[in-house]
């Protein structure tokens, strides 16, 4: 009986043990260690060739380092150099190759030259692909079948190296988009724009099928491919620090893609490497273990479970930024001004697919961030707020952070400009009646209310289609109201003087009676007006309120919708046959220039005709023209003149009902320091510090041990046990009269 007692005992200690949420080690929370979640699963790509999700930026973005990156705190977003020297000016060149001014027409030019200066004294992180033996051989390259052993990760290697970072790693970033064996989704886009990479790809093609012939296909093991051996004319490098890049035609655009992971220096040593047999069954290659400059190295990755970095002792502690936007220095984001970066020894991530439990560690205090690269999350905790006294009380006296912006992405509802009833028509009054029904349903559509209704997914009702963050944007001020949509409220209190009120339903009704809908009904035939809306997800129960609500903005006018839900490859398969004629769309930004959100409406981008990214197929000869000249122009009075027409152009035709710019908020504790969430900002790792002792203190507060329940249950079981054991002596003691047996 006393082993019974003891096991019991035993297992209600285990019990509180498992009761316990906790994911890393015990002593994990005094560390200057970053925890956080990555959701779903682990990172696909860490090659910068082949990555383009955002599991991966957490990754990538704090591993490799690009030419430029945005400044941290600044808005509208400005580039500033990173690994080059400085943001390089294009020089022009005409056809014939003679130099051209500065201000050529964009016609007129035949190729920008950017001579990008490199930064000397940048080290890579250590890696085995960089040792040398005492020869000045590399270690680890071209080995024999069999030399990898039981080793599992590039840290297993006896022998670690580095070298500087030259010109030529960028050289061969960009000769590793025409590679064969890898995915490289950004391959067409720059085939378009460096000269000679499309030549050079079928290059490297006959070169991969040299190389592989007679070898088994499906073998893992691939011979190194040494892109270094060929040349491509768009890229090159003339001196060890200067970087040359023939783009063509006149692309101003082009320095924002230096910012991308995409054109990231890559050492050729770092394929050299993986090159080795045996490598790529162990998952021994530059997609599972990057190798960069960056101020964070990879050190563990765990499929599925978790990954973790830590800082790259190479690193050259490029300093925190001085300046900011107005509000920053009170927010306390500029108290590290010019300090060496980063600021955290090692960032920890656990692969976590459940949003209860992942939300569930985050208030308990085990996620500093509860995911790194999002930054929507902290709208579900502010609803949460607004809804329950308890929780506002709660989340107050833990003090998360949860900022809230508006972002450089979009939502809008839009409409086919070739549908016969809804587009530009056969002939002018066939425009004009299509033109204000389209201006009556944007009307209609109230995003402010959408806002109000669905608060985990609102944000700030768009004016146009450039949103705030962006140079051009005027969103917010008089000047960027929208005069089909809204009217301008004076309000002396408010920072613009004034805010923006949507038009009253009846200046919708009126628009929709000259268009001959009057009440809903087609005055030619008197049937009712019915559209169809194709909405790219399914009707699951998480969105049918959100279609609903869809359909009720267009009840307002008498209009019925007929809802067409269908999956993305459906719909991408209706719109590129002209198929549709009300959709759902949004957009996230490629970089921050007005050009990545104006071409969405550019004639030559047409979804159904070019299959471009123009899904309402707009088509302005007017608008075209004005774009052509705005997307060579730099920022300045020139372009914000004709960004200003162009958006003027869209309020009027209503291609789009303009949406709303949903808002960033990342769920982050109290003591992670310089944190300011932006969708365009993927490299802030270096910029994070943590209050080690506030966290310490607030999770030994936020999880202290409930003891009452196990004592009082521990008593009950006593108890029980303790009646048991008189009920089974009492019956050892009785025959089966009930009896007393004779002692």
């Amino acid at each position: 009986m006393r082993h019974c007692l003891l096991a019991l005992w035993l297992g209600c200690l285990l019990l509180l043990a498992a009761c316990n949420n906790q994911p890393w080690p015990a002593d994990a929370a005094a560390r200057n260690t970053l925890f956080t979640a990555v959701i779903e699963n682990s990172p696909r790509h860490l090659d910068p060739t082949a990555s383009y999700w955002n599991n991966e930026t957490p990754f990538t973005y704090q591993i490799y380092e690009t030419a430029y990156g945005y400044h941290y705190l600044k808005r509208p977003f400005q580039l500033q150099p990173k690994l080059a020297v400085a943001v390089a000016k294009p020089r022009y060149v005409g056809a014939d190759g003679q130099p051209l001014p500065e201000d050529a027409p964009a016609d007129q030019v035949a190729e920008s030259i950017y001579d990008i200066r490199i930064k000397p004294g940048v080290r890579f992180q250590p890696h085995p692909a960089f040792a040398l033996d005492e020869q000045g051989r590399h270690r680890y390259h071209g080995l024999p079948p069999g030399a990898l052993g039981e080793r599992r990760t590039p840290l297993d290697f006896e022998h670690q190296g580095t070298r500087e970072l030259v010109a030529e790693d960028f050289v061969y970033a960009l000769k590793r988009q025409a590679t064969t064996r890898i995915t490289a989704p950004i391959f067409s886009v720059f085939a378009d724009v460096i000269v000679g990479l499309r030549d050079y790809a079928a290059v490297i093609k006959a070169e991969d099928q040299r190389l592989r012939a007679g070898l088994d296909p499906a073998s893992l093991d691939k011979p190194f491919l040494d892109f270094r051996k060929f040349p491509l004319a768009g890229a090159t490098a003339p001196e060890p620090h200067l970087l040359r890049l023939r783009i063509k035609g006149k692309n101003p655009q082009w320095n924002y893609w230096m910012q991308i992971t995409f054109t990231a220096p890559v050492p050729w040593e770092a394929d050299a490497f993986y090159a080795n047999p045996g490598f790529a069954e162990r998952s021994l290659t530059l997609d599972s273990w990057p190798v960069g400059t960056g101020p964070y190295m990879l050190v563990e990755n765990v499929k599925d479970l978790r990954l973790a970095m830590v800082r790259n002792p190479h690193y050259r502690g490029d300093p925190y930024p001085c300046e900011g936007e107005p509000a920053d220095r009170a927010a306390g984001l500029l108290a590290d001004c010019g300090k060496p970066t980063p600021f955290i020894d090692r960032m920890e991530f656990a692969v976590e697919r459940e949003e209860v439990s992942r939300r569930g560690k985050f208030r308990q205090g085990y996620y500093d961030i509860e995911v790194f690269e999002r930054v929507d999350t902290g709208m579900d905790y502010l609803v949460a707020m607004q809804d329950s006294e308890d929780v506002r009380r709660e989340y107050r006296e833990k003090g998360f952070r949860l900022n809230r912006d508006s972002d450089v992405n979009s939502y809008f509802i839009g409409f086919n400009m070739l549908d016969p009833l809804l587009g530009h028509g056969k002939n002018a009054a066939d425009a004009e009646r299509s033109r204000k029904l389209r201006q009556a349903i944007g009307i209609a559509i109230d995003w402010e209310e959408y806002s109000k209704i669905f608060p985990k997914k609102s944000g700030v009702a768009a004016m146009g289609p450039v949103p705030p963050g962006i140079f051009g944007s005027r969103e917010g001020t008089r000047a960027g109201l929208n005069p089909v949509t809204h009217t301008w409220v004076e309000d002396a209190s408010l920072p613009a003087g004034g805010r923006a009120v949507r038009r009253p339903i009846a200046d919708a009704k009126r628009l929709l009676a000259e268009a001959g809908y009057a009440n809903g009904r087609d005055e030619r035939n008197g049937k009712p007006l019915v559209l169809n809306y194709d909405v790219y997800y399914p009707a699951t129960p998480e969105r049918k309120p959100e279609i609903d609500w869809v359909v009720r903005q267009f009840a307002k006018l008498g209009i019925q919708l007929e809802v067409r839900a269908t999956d993305n490859n459906q719909f991408q398969d209706k719109v590129r046959k002209g198929q549709y004629q009300v959709f759902w769309l949004g957009w996230n930004a490629d970089y921050p220039d007005a050009e990545n959100f104006l071409f969405l409406l550019y004639s030559k981008a047409g979804k159904t005709l070019y299959d471009g990214e123009n899904t309402a197929n707009y088509n302005s000869p007017e608008y075209d023209r004005l774009f052509e000249q705005m997307k060579v122009l730099e920022d300045g009075p020139d372009k914000q003149a004709l960004i200003d027409q162009l958006v003027a152009i869209t309020q009027q035709d209503m291609p789009w009902t303009m949406g709303f710019f949903p808002y960033a908020s990342a769920a982050t504790q109290g003591w992670v320091l310089n944190y300011k969430p932006a969708v365009m900002i993927r490299d802030h790792g270096r910029y994070l510090r943590l209050d080690v002792p506030r966290r310490t203190a607030a999770q030994a507060a936020w999880n202290a041990p409930v003891w009452w329940p196990l004592v009082a249950g521990g008593a009950l079981l006593l108890l029980a046990l303790w009646g048991g054991r008189r009920v089974l002596r009492r019956r050892e003691q009785t025959d089966a009269r009930g009896r007393l047996k004779p002692q």
